[in-house]
């Protein structure tokens, strides 16, 4: 089993920054795609920003040229690092990272994995 944990939420005035983080560990085959989703309160999660193992990328519309992802393969870590923020980004952010490895019955398998959550709260 992997296990992500993120680190980095907190409080910022609207304007100001934040640096999010997530950790995978635990039985690590290949981490294929990493990201985060976040979840507004009374709102569904929706997807904030993804990178590829090759370091593609791609974001959501509303963060688009304020917030950057990126990670270290060999540290199995990815981070997101949130400018001019809003009070509309407020949620809690989740870290996402998915693997295809082969089962016990030697099957390919899809495996999705999710942090616990970190809030980020965007107020004056």
């Amino acid at each position: 089993q992997v296990q992500l944990v993120e680190s980095g939420g907190g409080s910022v005035q609207p304007g100001g920054s934040l640096r999010l983080s997530c950790a995978a560990s635990g039985s690590i085959f290949s981490i294929n795609a990493m990201g985060w989703y976040r979840q507004a309160p009374g709102k569904e999660r929706e997807l904030v920003a993804t990178i590829t193992r090759g370091r593609s990328t791609n974001y959501a519309d509303s963060v688009k040229g304020r917030f950057t992802i990126s990670r270290d393969n060999a540290k199995n870590t990815v981070s997101l690092q949130m400018n001019s923020l809003k009070p509309e980004d407020t949620a809690v952010y989740y870290c996402n990272a998915d693997e295809i490895k082969p089962n016990s019955d030697y099957q390919i398998v899809e495996y999705e994995y999710w942090g616990q959550g970190t809030q980020v709260t965007v107020s004056s």
